[in-house]
């Protein structure tokens, strides 16, 4: 395996903190950034006052106020965001131009050019962006791209605090499995609800248990994903910091105010996400192969289905008539809707996403807390630390 220089970033709960920036009196008070509860929203982001009551990012507003009656929910402040985002990335720049943002608060950085200490390189990177934007901020390094990201996750979840973890940890060259080996088996890249499920049944519940796995089956299974699964069971991810947005999907969806039944309400609700998915292919300057659409029901019930093209497109009369197809094959006369969306994926140079349905967020729960408690009995409590504290030995 390549030994290179690769850090992770994640501005803490970034949405809550510019918030409390703009409004101090904030601080330390349970509150969520999203839609509002009355016109079904969603929390985009939570404060950790708030996350004490069990409330999380992707869950209706209604359920976050049943969970904490004195939540207070806040609407998007536009503009703010971008603006602190690019500060963030302006600041990177000045330790690497090998950047790739993968989100308005997340980036990978590859200082392998940089000969210096990387554990005070990390630390001088958060230091800076702490005092200059006043954002918090939790890093990972590692080898690779795929365990940079899992330890800044491992990282934050390990900071027992009602405030903003701003963690480091550093998964040293050669300890890469050993690091992941504790950890669930959902948290590695290519792993999602389905193949966790697959996984399960197969009693591979965490990722040293998918190592300990014949590749061969693994292929045999999931075919090249297989292949892939077993390479990061292992920590192997020789994917480059690239500078080039990496596109994978581009998606519209609307949650109504009110469940819609009108079979021509929702097609033209359909009509005007697929001009605007439309509109998003021509400024990019790429055509997709793959049409997808999303319902879900008034009991939450979510059904995805779609179609590959034989060729590439980004003409809107072929987007609408695709989707309406698939529409029509699979919503019920008179059933109302509560959500509809359309996407378009299969992009022959696929760039960073711009979807709404491609869950990136890890999931981290009480099998995680058990893998955390079993890496600190092996490399120490100093493994996993709040910026500024102890640090992970070599």
């Amino acid at each position: 395996m390549d030994y290179r220089n690769i850090i992770h970033l994640d501005l803490d709960a970034f949405y809550c903190a510019v918030e409390e920036q703009l409004n101090p009196e904030l601080r330390g008070k349970p509150f969520a950034v999203g839609g509002q509860p009355n016109q079904r929203g969603v929390v985009a982001s939570c404060s950790y006052a708030a996350r004490a009551y069990g409330v999380r990012s992707a869950m209706p507003m209604a359920r976050a106020k049943q969970l904490c009656p004195t939540l207070i929910t806040i609407s998007w402040t536009k503009g703010e965001y971008g603006k602190r985002s690019k500060e963030v990335m302006k600041i990177l720049k000045r330790f690497t131009p090998l950047i790739e943002q993968i989100s308005i608060d997340e980036a990978f950085l590859d200082i392998d050019a940089i000969h210096q200490d990387f554990l005070q390189i990390i630390k001088s990177i958060q230091d800076t962006i702490n005092q200059e934007t006043g954002l918090p901020c939790s890093l990972g390094g590692a080898s690779n791209k795929l365990v940079a990201k899992i330890a800044t996750d491992v990282g934050k979840s390990a900071i027992k605090t009602n405030t903003y973890p701003n963690a480091i940890q550093i998964v040293p060259f050669g300890k890469e499995a050993e690091f992941l080996a504790p950890l669930p088996a959902r948290m590695l890249w290519g792993i999602g609800p389905k193949t966790n499920e697959t996984l399960e049944q197969l009693g591979l519940y965490t990722i040293g248990a998918i190592a300990s796995w014949p590749e061969k089956d693994l292929v045999n299974r999931f075919g090249q994903t297989g292949y892939e699964i077993a390479s990061h069971a292992r920590g192997i991810d020789n994917s480059p910091v690239t500078n080039q947005r990496m596109i994978k999907s581009i998606s519209q969806e609307n949650t109504f105010n009110e469940d819609i039944e009108d079979e021509k309400k929702l097609i033209s609700e359909l009509k005007k996400q697929c001009e605007r998915v439309a509109n998003n292919l021509e400024q990019e300057g790429i055509k997709g192969t793959t049409i997808k659409i999303k319902m879900r029901w008034p009991h939450f019930e979510t059904l995805t289905r779609q179609i590959t093209l034989p060729e590439a497109t980004s003409d809107l009369e072929i987007i609408f008539s695709t989707a309406t197809k698939l529409f029509k094959e699979n919503w019920k006369q008179g059933i109302p809707l509560r959500l509809l969306g359309v996407g378009i994926s299969g992009f022959r140079h696929p760039v960073q996403q711009l979807g709404l349905w491609d869950d990136n967020s890890q999931q981290i729960d009480k099998n995680l807390q058990s893998a955390i408690d079993e890496l600190q009995k092996k490399f120490g409590n100093e493994i996993i630390h709040r910026g500024g504290k102890g640090y992970i030995p070599e």
